[in-house]
């Protein structure tokens, strides 16, 4: 058996117990009524994500979203910012904050004409300026994180990114095949 027919069969075998565990669970749970998660194609919801002894609970009963590869090699997320505004963040791991195009903070209200821009960026354009600010919240489908560092550029920034500062707050990130899976 080959290393990658084994490395398929261990991720079929995984994906087969979550599904069971998704759905069997509250079937063995008195509580399940109150707990019983509501699944759609793109995310989980669940009412609790700690055990009654303030344990994480397993990955299959944890908010998530699940956002697909698209044509251009890149995922992407319409995110709720602030609870006022969506957001088409393109998805950087190598991005170690948020990052908002000068457009996009103008759209949230967050008024980049009046911000310091002190701090000297590197992106994959070249050097730009930033502005640092703290978003409230970001909201990708059921995964919501609170007050997120941010940069807003004002030039040099075609697209507004999803930066470390936002997924290191998740308790995990995966990469599964063309899917992005995050987990809260």
């Amino acid at each position: 058996m080959s290393a990658s027919n084994f490395i398929g069969g261990m991720i079929v075998a995984g994906a087969i117990a979550g599904v069971v565990a998704v759905f069997l669970a509250p079937k063995f749970d008195e509580s399940a009524s109150t707990n019983t998660p509501k699944t759609n194609a793109a995310t989980m919801t669940v009412t609790n994500t700690t055990a009654p002894d303030g344990a994480p609970l397993p990955n299959a009963t944890r908010r998530s979203a699940v956002l697909n590869l698209k044509n251009d090699g890149h995922y992407w997320a319409n995110v709720l910012v602030n609870k006022k505004a969506t957001v088409n963040f393109m998805v950087d791991t190598g991005a170690s904050v948020v990052a908002l195009t000068y457009e996009d903070a103008r759209r949230l209200g967050l008024k980049p004409d009046t911000l310091d821009y002190r701090w000297r960026i590197s992106t994959a354009g070249g050097e730009t300026m930033g502005a640092s600010v703290v978003l409230d919240s970001l909201k990708v489908n059921q995964v919501h994180v609170r007050n997120v560092e941010a940069m807003v550029l004002r030039t040099d920034l075609e697209q507004s990114l999803l930066g470390m500062s936002f997924l290191s707050q998740l308790y995990a990130y995966e990469f599964r095949g063309e899917r992005l899976i995050l987990r809260q």
